[in-house]
């Protein structure tokens, strides 16, 4: 009684106007039900439009905007080397398979490969088992909080996720190393992770129950330690009899496009020293965003978003489209891709490899106003950051200013326009959020402010 009192309290000094609201507020009655009913007119095209509705479920075939047709085209005057589409199928790595396709055509050109991929399955365990510790480390540092603390229901909610962004790439690579594809293949669990990730949380909410349980009864820090590596053991033999047991050392036999059969004998880690450019870290490449809820030119700095518990978090530098557009051209005219993610759902039309703000109306359709920008879109969780891809290449005008750009996905060379995606330069203002671009192409104003300190973001924020 005593919360509810103070709660009231506070809304009648703080929010006026919505007090006099809630007092004349009430449930919907049958004065207001029948003005609803009354607002839905049976004329003849709402007839036709219900019935159409009714039979199909596929709305999108009605939204089609056929003003669109043909309008949209797959050729670039920009366009980037490309080493061939890859195929993520049921998981949610593509944050993975983009950051390695940047690595892939150096790869090719060192070794002379006609086509070359990475063991995302090698990288993929350790990224679940690193994210397995991570989780573990966060339920100890917080097991003096009440388990409705926001921190622990967040860590609670998906102590692993297969998702991510590119510096859990960076983490992972650093201190593992990377592998070729033949070295550790793919698995239906690497393929189709959902199962084996249902298993991980339970083993692991399990033990960050039990841990909490130690922390709570007074146990000492070895019994604390000594339980976490019981707990990470069990979570390496499930990775293990899911994925396979990745490799200290390997040996990579491959034809180069002379037809000439060579053996590469290393490890991991010296392979992935070896095909990696030297200014590739967060050094020198910066992921930026474009997040209009939040100052632009401000480093953000978003707690515990990485895999490693020693790595380096999810940092971005928040700048305007008109900052980002231009030293994305930059890149892409030096031949140099780029990670980037957008809301990919958003106004995508899938098959043919298309995405414009005005592909689909839905409002003609249903009579409706959808009227939100980004920023509120963003806020009411309408939109977000869903899928990362390679931005290859760029289309602009008479005044080389962009008018559509190019994707490189990983949805299989069956998807979109052979693989590869187009999307307006319009689309690119409202659904696309980040790209990791090196800072060489940031304007002055731009690296002057990579320089501030980051403001820290909670673990659960809204662009998580």
């Amino acid at each position: 009684m005593k919360k509810t009192f103070i709660t009231l309290i506070w809304i009648i000094s703080v929010m006026p106007g919505l007090t006099g609201y809630l007092a004349g507020a009430q449930a919907i009655g049958q004065a207001e039900l029948q003005e609803i009913r009354s607002s839905f007119v049976k004329d003849a095209s709402t007839k036709a439009i219900q019935n159409a509705l009714t039979r199909e479920k596929n709305i999108k075939a009605f939204t089609y905007n056929h003003e669109k047709a043909g309008a949209i085209d797959h050729f670039f005057k920009y366009r980037c080397d490309v080493s061939g589409i890859t195929n993520q199928l049921s998981s949610g790595r593509c944050w993975m398979f983009t950051s390695m396709n940047v690595l892939r055509p150096a790869v090719m050109k060192k070794y002379n490969l006609r086509e070359f991929d990475f063991s995302h399955n090698y990288t993929f365990f350790w990224d679940q088992f690193e994210k397995a510790n991570l989780f573990l480390e966060n339920v100890i540092a917080t097991a003096d909080r009440d388990i409705t603390d926001r921190d622990v229901e967040f860590y609670f909610k998906s102590p692993v996720a297969d998702g991510g962004v590119w510096n859990l790439f960076w983490d992972a690579a650093e201190k593992y190393g990377v592998v070729p594809q033949v070295v550790m293949p793919e698995t239906e669990h690497s393929n189709n992770t959902a199962q084996m990730r249902g298993v991980l949380n339970e083993l692991l909410r399990t033990g960050g129950w039990h841990l909490r349980e130690l922390v709570a009864s007074g146990a000492k820090k070895k019994a604390i330690e000594a339980k976490k590596l019981e707990i990470m053991k069990d979570v390496y033999r499930v990775l293990a009899l899911c994925l396979g047991e990745p490799p200290t050392e390997f040996t990579w036999r491959y034809k180069d496009a002379k037809g000439e059969t060579k053996t590469l004998k290393t490890t991991p880690l010296a392979f992935y020293k070896s095909i990696i450019p030297d200014n590739y870290n967060p050094d020198t490449f910066v992921m930026i965003m474009n997040d209009p809820t939040r100052e632009y030119y401000k480093v953000y700095d978003i707690a515990s978003y990485r895999n490693t518990y020693e790595g380096v978090n999810w940092c971005y530098l928040n700048l305007p489209n008109e900052e980002i557009k231009p030293a994305a051209l930059a890149s892409i005219k030096a031949n140099e891709p780029l990670y980037i993610s957008c809301d990919v759902g958003k106004q995508s039309d899938r098959e043919k490899g298309i995405m414009d703000v005005d592909y689909y109306d839905y409002q003609s359709l249903f009579g409706i106003t959808l009227d939100m920008d980004k920023k509120a879109r963003i806020l009411t969780r309408q939109s977000g950051s869903s899928h990362a891809m390679l931005l290859i290449g760029c289309d602009t005008d008479e005044n080389d200013v962009p008018v559509k750009w190019e994707l490189e996905n990983s949805w299989g060379p069956a998807s979109g326009n052979h693989g590869y995606v187009t999307f307006t330069d319009q689309w690119f203002d409202e659904y696309l959020f980040r790209i990791v671009i090196n800072k060489k192409y940031l304007s002055q104003k731009a690296v002057n402010a990579m320089k501030t300190k980051p403001v820290q973001l909670p673990a659960w924020d809204y662009m998580f």
